[in-house]
């Protein structure tokens, strides 16, 4: 459950250096916190000239060379942690109401038409900063949805299914099995449940504050 991933070269100097798994941790992976992110950072015998970071199940992944050494795990961590949080940035502010409404139009017409050809189409979708523990909502008489702000940061595939949930919820007010088979078309649902339960936690852990809910458990 991998969102976004960042690759780039590691220094020479230790590319070449033989693959191995350092003799006093015992495991190729440490834990590290950088600026309130929980890293773990984890040796990849694959890998030999670069690095990746990534989201899983709530936590910061960094995976290096088994070349590396401990003292710079660290400072690996912190560097790309940066340009994660960079990209991430980047990525909000690129995800406006608009490219919501259009995506949401888009999913309505590739997932719910080909079963329910009279759903009804979403007049208004947009972000929002007061959905409390909620990934999302919808008003069934006014056809708005609205979706979490925290939901920017998460892989497109993800918000794909937090809105199709929602979209959903207007052929179908409550989770019967005729809206599950609505859902089931999508083919990363399973997948995007999983990554908001992680996701979820991570948040629960930066924030102190309780888990948001799972989209099956949202109110409409």
């Amino acid at each position: 459950m991998n969102g976004w991933r960042c690759d780039f070269g590691l220094p020479v100097h230790t590319a070449n250096v033989r693959p191995r798994v350092d003799p006093m941790s015992g495991d190729s992976e440490s834990v590290h916190h950088v600026s309130g992110e929980t890293v773990l950072v984890r040796r990849n015998p694959r890998r030999r000239r670069n690095a990746a970071i990534f989201r899983e199940n709530g936590r910061v992944v960094v995976e290096l060379p088994p070349g590396v050494s401990r003292a710079e795990e660290q400072g690996w961590a912190e560097r790309m942690v940066a340009r994660l949080r960079a990209h991430e940035k980047r990525q909000r502010a690129g995800r406006s109401d608009e490219t919501l409404f259009a995506r949401a139009r888009t999913l309505r017409e590739t997932y719910l038409l080909p079963l329910a050809p009279h759903a009804p189409a979403p007049v208004s979708v947009a972000w929002s900063t007061a959905q409390g523990r909620r990934w999302g909502s919808c008003t069934s008489a006014t056809r708005t949805i609205r979706l979490s702000s925290r939901l920017k940061e998460c892989p497109q595939w993800v918000i794909d299914y937090v809105l199709l949930h929602e979209l959903a919820h207007l052929v179908e007010s409550g989770h019967t099995p005729a809206f599950w088979a609505l859902l089931a078309r999508y083919p990363r649902t399973g997948e995007a449940k999983g990554y908001l339960k992680g996701y979820s936690a991570g948040l629960a852990a930066r924030s102190g504050e309780p888990m948001a809910r799972e989209v099956d458990e949202n109110g409409h």
